[in-house]
């Protein structure tokens, strides 16, 4: 029990992980990241959606839609490909890291 404990631990440091640097390398505070609801808030900005936008993200199911629809702009605004950003919102412990700490940069104006 202690072992998936301590793997969860660091499975959920390399998603904050990620989202800190994502954030940095788009302009945003890397601190946004571990902050509820703002870290939302700076991910429909990423993706140039509407900020009421984050409403929607708390209703059950249609967060998961809403995700995915956020993930594919940022994922471009990357230069990353369709398939990356559904990935960003489906393995996000595994693609959010990779574009944190990738050779990936932010390819339009930086955000607030």
């Amino acid at each position: 029990m202690a072992f998936l404990i301590i793997v969860y631990i660091l499975v959920l440091v390399a998603v904050i992980a990620g989202f800190w640097k994502s954030f940095e390398k788009a302009g945003a505070p890397g601190w946004a990241a571990i902050i509820p609801f703002y870290n939302l808030y700076i991910m429909t900005k990423m993706a140039g959606k509407p900020a009421w936008w984050i409403v929607l993200m708390l209703i059950p199911f249609v967060n998961i839609v809403m995700l995915i629809l956020i993930s594919l702009p940022i994922a471009k605004n990357f230069g990353k490909s369709e398939g990356y950003g559904i990935g960003m919102a489906i393995l996000p412990f595994i693609f959010w890291p990779i574009l944190g700490f990738g050779d990936a940069t932010w390819q339009v104006e930086p955000i607030d």
